[in-house]
Formats: structure tokens, C-alpha cells, sequence
């Protein structure tokens, strides 16, 4: 038989509702009576009902975490980091898998169904529209990853991907590169947008070096092999910066097929550094995102939403840095 609330309060002498107000957030219950219901409900192995205990505080403790591209390992890390940032602030993620969608109201039903306290979108592709619906529907919402703005209509944590497009073009100057290009994801993609804009207006003050641009089908390994087969048959450029380390794993892969090297003959340059471009065997020189800042940010906003809805939205940037591995010369 399951441990009751009624067997915690005969066990510590008090009443059944100072055993709710003890484990009520905010409850008035004194230090006294909070350890002896504690004590009781410790030896007899008792934890409150989640459920039953949102019906009295109107807070499910559920925060929705939406996320769109499962087939990128990254993902793997931030539902990881998400997960342990929430379950520590007492909070649970309640996951929704949004790949190939773009429109949000089939998710702001579900997430209503669940009575979600928040809401993170977690995407660096998705428009600002997306997570802009939520808090027009009186969600909390952060989005993760998502693009800046100097006049946010949600609160926004991420990175400047026009700075890291720049900060990937000085890297390919200054190593003396003179064909370089830009090898992005979807181009309708945000962060794709962003990070191209960077990377081509640092080099249009290099008017000694060409430079051009193509996109991958999809931030996956297999769209980066494939526009990267597409590239040597069309004479490849001395180096990339390929607008995700999936992507760039996925070109050194069809060019070490095609019987070239790198960096020897085409330098890759990356951005995130995933766990897999830090192995031996790859040794992806990239731009590492700051991913833990930025999804401790985002759990950090969305509890201060959810405590305060009226609350200005604010962007939260963190830096980014380039890692030197070894596919440039």
C-alpha cells in the first residue's frame, strides 16, 4: 500500500494539513512542525503527489521543451543539460519533437493539454515568430539558441552567429587562404542567414580573396557530404567554414573520399564543437558555442517568468571562441 498523506500526519503528531503545507512551496508552516513531518515522512518513505499537489497550487512544475532537429547529435547534449537544469530547480521537461514542423499551433495544444507553466523552444532555425506565438498565448516563453534582436519580443539566449561568421572569416585570412566559401544549412534557416551574413561581410573588405556560398539541404552529416560531393565537381574552394560541425564532418568525409586531404588540400573550419569534433580521428578545428551558459540562461529566464509574466523580454548573448584543432593549415 502506497504511504498517504493521513499516515504521515498520524506518524508526526500533526494534522493532514500541516503535512500539505510542508510540502507546499511558499505554505506558512513552522521550523517545529516542518522537521517532525519531515522526520515522519523520511522513515516512512512518503513523497507527495505531484499531480495532486498542482491541483491545490494551480503550478504543474511542467515546462515544455520544444526541439526540431533530432538527427543533430548537439541535441542530444542540450536535452541532456535542459533536463538536469530543470529537475534541479524542481521543475520537469516535458519534451515536444517538432522536426519537419514550423508551425506551432499543433504544440501550443498539446503544451495546453499538459498545463505547462512555461514554455523553452530550443532552436537556432526556427523563426522569432514560433516562439513569439506562445507568449502571445500567455506562455512563458524563452527561446534558446534563437535570433538576436536589440528589441526582443521574447526573451532570447543564444549566441551573435554574425559575430561568429566574421570571427570564422579571420581565421580563414589569416592563414593566407585565398578561394574560401561558406557551407551552411537550410538557407532559410536563421542561424544559417546570420552566419553567412558575417562570414561575407568580413571578406568583402578582402577584395584579394573570392569567396561564394552554397547550403546543405539540412544540418545533418549526410546533407554536408553531400553538397560537399556537389562542390569537388565543381572545383572546390581552399577552405570552408561550414556553419555546423555535423556539416563540416560530413565534407571532410567527401573529400578524404574523393582522395584528398585536410587541411592539405581544403582547410574546414565548423561551429558548436561537439563531442565528435574533439575526436582524435576528426580533430575538427570549430567555434565552440557556449551551450551550457546558454540553456542555464534559459531555464534561469523562464523560472523568473514564470514568477513574474510581466517581466520585460531581454536577450542574454555569451561569446563564443575559436578551438584549434587541426583541418586548417
Amino acid at each position: 500500500m502506497a504511504v498517504t498523506l493521513k499516515d504521515v500526519a498520524e506518524r508526526a503528531g500533526v494534522s493532514r494539513s500541516a503535512v500539505s503545507r510542508t510540502f507546499t512551496d511558499g505554505a506558512s508552516v513552522s521550523a517545529k512542525t516542518r522537521a517532525k513531518v519531515e522526520k515522519a515522512a523520511n522513515e516512512l518513505g512518503y513523497a507527495p503527489n505531484a499531480l495532486a499537489s498542482s491541483l491545490t497550487t494551480g503550478r504543474t512544475k511542467l515546462i515544455g521543451l520544444i526541439v526540431n532537429n533530432f538527427h543533430n547529435p548537439l541535441i542530444l547534449e542540450v536535452f541532456d543539460l535542459f533536463t538536469r537544469g530543470l529537475q534541479d530547480r524542481g521543475l520537469r521537461p516535458l519534451l515536444v519533437n517538432l522536426t519537419d514542423a514550423t508551425d506551432p499551433a499543433a504544440s501550443l495544444r498539446m503544451l495546453r493539454q499538459y498545463s505547462v507553466d512555461g514554455v523553452i523552444v530550443a532552436s537556432s532555425t526556427l523563426p522569432s515568430s514560433f516562439a513569439e506565438s506562445f507568449r502571445q498565448a500567455g506562455l512563458p516563453v524563452v527561446h534558446a539558441f534563437g535570433r538576436y534582436s536589440a528589441t526582443p519580443k521574447v526573451h532570447v539566449v543564444g549566441i551573435d552567429n554574425v559575430a561568429c561568421g566574421r570571427m570564422a572569416a579571420e581565421s580563414l585570412i589569416r592563414r593566407g587562404y585565398r578561394r574560401v566559401g561558406f557551407l551552411g544549412g537550410p538557407s532559410t534557416a536563421t542561424s544559417t542567414q546570420d552566419r553567412a551574413a558575417g562570414f561575407l561581410a568580413a571578406l568583402a573588405e578582402e577584395p584579394q580573396i573570392s569567396v561564394g556560398a552554397s547550403y546543405a539541404t539540412d544540418y545533418t552529416f549526410d546533407a554536408g557530404r553531400a553538397e560537399m560531393r556537389r562542390l569537388l565537381q565543381d572545383g572546390p574552394a581552399e577552405a570552408y567554414f561550414c556553419g555546423d560541425d555535423l556539416l563540416a564532418v560530413g565534407a571532410l568525409s567527401a573529400i578524404e573520399e574523393a582522395g584528398l586531404s585536410v587541411p592539405g588540400d581544403i582547410g574546414l573550419i565548423g561551429l558548436n564543437d561537439m563531442e565528435m569534433s574533439r575526436w582524435q580521428i576528426i580533430g575538427l578545428t570549430t567555434i565552440r558555442q557556449p551551450v551550457a551558459h546558454i540553456i542555464d540562461a534559459a531555464v534561469d529566464l523562464v523560472v523568473t517568468t514564470i514568477e513574474n509574466p510581466d517581466c520585460a523580454p531581454e536577450t542574454r548573448l555569451f561569446p563564443c571562441e575559436v578551438i584549434e584543432r587541426r583541418t586548417l593549415r
